[in-house]
């Protein structure tokens, strides 16, 4: 069974970023897949990853991460403008961020009107089980 868990912005926009990469890890490392609202700044994704890999061990074997982000050469001056001024008042809640352990998650693909996570079967492969 694969288990997704929502991190609204709110809940980490008050922590330092060491204690918001360390939620976000512990919960993945529960063998979740996070969706959070908003995204790391370029140095928490990688600290994250550099943590990430301090952290391997044979249960640990990593993440995957991905981030969707509005394009902002889409948007008319007024919507720019408007997501700016919300950005100041709010924080930066635009965009979604998805880590998930990279022994449930194979890999994430963004594709302009989708988002495609893949996952791994558990070491088995369904064609390879046998009738009996």
């Amino acid at each position: 069974m694969v288990t997704f868990q929502f991190v609204p912005y709110n809940d980490v926009e008050d922590l330092s970023s060491a204690k918001r990469i360390n939620k976000l890890l512990n919960i993945v490392k529960d063998d979740c897949i996070v969706i959070m609202e908003g995204r790391l700044t370029k140095e928490e994704e990688a600290d994250l990853i550099e943590c990430t890999m301090e952290g391997i061990d044979s249960r640990f074997k990593g993440i995957e991460l991905s981030v969707i982000y509005p394009d902002k050469d889409k948007q008319s001056a007024t919507r720019w403008l408007k997501g700016a001024f919300a950005h100041l008042l709010l924080g930066d809640r635009q965009g979604l961020t998805i880590i998930g352990p990279a022994s449930i998650v194979k890999k994430i693909e963004k594709n302009p009107d989708k988002i495609e996570l893949f996952t791994k079967e558990n070491g088995r492969s369904l064609a390879r089980k046998k009738k009996r």
